[in-house]
């Protein structure tokens, strides 16, 4: 258990995270500048820790943090905010408690090692979030989804769709297909070699076909692409030494081990059948995110994604939790050109600044060339003790970079992309913003095709935290 102080505020970042941040209901956004452009209906969800600590004791990772959910409605009468907590089981007992009682993955749990042999992990529901027709999904890495209202994020409890059952779990990082509506996602079950466990759902959430694939070893696997008919895997060379968590004694994060002489693997799935096509080993790297995948006129599948040389992110992260980091991990966007059947026959690294987060227009994600938007760094920053300061638009048509930065000691959130309802190839980004100069958040929005200034800025009731991924729900 980490028992450190309270975070540094040495950079204006930790400031949002030194406290546990505050619920606030349904409330009307003053705007700051600017104005809501006209044809932007629909809501903003965001999701990621809110709450790092709890009874004096802080949290062994950033990824540990309890999970909220930020809903921002825009409708005809202006924009509306809301954040609250999920109310997981587990968090629920430890409100009751006021103490932490499980372990999670930068921590073990508390107590005498006894407790730990067995006892569950924590559902932080903090990851990602999916906007069903009915219902909203707060997602994370190691268990089942929570189904939230998509109104009031009342939290309704625990959802399997229909499909996770005998201790499946369910990704933050889901891919749906634009024109046909269908989710795909995966899990990892756990185990001397871990299973890949395939999803295909309905438009509705419900899962409609399943299958499982054999790892080496357990792996750390966050994300995935579509590609046209393909959905592709890069598993990097992280594996976790099993023995000493199960034994209590290591924090599953701990337990992660970079293994460079592995490789990393890829494996190309047929989205049909949930078939593996083919699986091969590359060079090694690792990489949490992918921007976008396809299948170009001669049937290669070209590939977007953000990669590092090694497994110091994990590091890094953990010291975000602190609210002092002085670990690199810089992280540069690549792309992949890959034969389904014959493997790898590229790579290539198409921007050198640090970047993460990307995030494709979504009635192009696995169809054809997007631009693709991200989070960057400000230029001449330390990279090992700041965050994300600007977001960015990568044409690859062109090959030209625009960024909007936002100034010193304010940070953007991954960028998020809200269609114009009458054209979808316009449309306008929509950022939360924690401005560390002022201690307040803010929600930006841009012009998806210039960046150039923020067309609209609107004030949140209290900060909301740097967090991790969100999604638009059109009206």
């Amino acid at each position: 258990m980490h028992t450190t102080s309270k975070p540094s505020t040495q950079k204006a970042w930790a400031k949002a995270i030194a406290q546990p941040v505050a619920e606030f209901p349904s409330t009307a956004l003053p705007i700051l500048s600017g104005e809501i452009p006209a044809g932007l209906r629909g809501t903003l969800y965001r999701n990621g820790p809110a709450r790092l600590e709890r009874g004096g004791k802080r949290m062994g990772h950033w990824f540990d943090g309890d999970g909220a959910i930020l809903a921002v409605h825009f409708t005809d009468a202006g924009a509306t905010g809301l954040y609250r907590y999920v109310q997981t089981k587990e968090y629920k007992e430890e409100v009751a408690a006021d103490q932490l009682l499980y372990g999670n993955y930068g921590m073990t749990t508390p107590g005498p090692i006894w407790n730990q042999w067995f006892k569950p992990i924590k559902n932080v529901a903090n990851t990602s979030v999916l906007a069903l027709p009915d219902k909203l999904l707060a997602l994370w890495e190691g268990g089942k989804p929570y189904a939230l209202d998509l109104q009031t994020l009342e939290t309704r409890g625990e959802d399997d769709l229909t499909g996770l059952n005998n201790g499946l779990t369910y990704s933050a990082h889901y891919k749906r297909d634009p024109h046909t509506g269908e989710v795909f996602n995966f899990g990892i079950s756990p185990g001397l070699n871990a299973h890949l466990n395939l999803y295909k759902s309905d438009r509705t959430g419900k899962i409609v076909q399943k299958a499982a694939v054999t790892l080496e070893g357990v792996p750390l696997v966050h994300d995935f692409v579509l590609a046209g008919q393909y959905l592709v895997f890069f598993i990097p060379p992280v594996r976790l030494n099993t023995l000493p968590v199960l034994a209590g004694l290591s924090s599953f994060s701990d337990g992660l081990e970079w293994q460079p002489q592995l490789g990393t693997q890829f494996m190309v799935v047929d989205r049909e059948t949930l078939s593996v096509v083919s699986r091969g080993e590359t060079e090694p790297w690792y990489q949490w995110h992918f921007a976008n995948g396809y299948v170009d006129a001669s049937g290669s599948v070209i590939v977007d994604v953000v990669r590092y040389e090694d497994f110091q992110t994990n590091q890094y992260l953990k010291e975000v939790a602190t609210g002092q980091t002085h670990t690199t991990a810089k992280s540069t966007l690549w792309q992949v050109h890959l034969d389904p059947i014959a493997g790898i026959t590229a790579i290539q690294q198409v921007l050198d600044r640090p970047c993460e987060f990307p995030v494709v227009l979504p009635h192009l994600v696995g169809q054809s060339l997007s631009p693709t938007f991200l989070s960057v760094h400000r230029q001449g920053v330390d990279i090992s003790q700041e965050m994300f300061g600007a977001i960015a638009r990568f044409d690859y048509q062109t090959e030209t970079l625009t960024v909007a930065d936002l100034g010193e000691n304010r940070y953007p959130m991954e960028p998020i992309y809200a269609p114009d309802p009458q054209n979808p190839e316009q449309g306008w980004i929509v950022t939360l913003v924690y401005d560390g100069n002022t201690d307040t958040s803010e929600v930006w929005l841009f012009d998806s095709d210039r960046l150039d200034q923020p067309l609209c800025r609107l004030g949140l009731p209290n900060v909301v935290p740097m967090d991790f991924h969100g999604c638009w729900k059109p009206a």
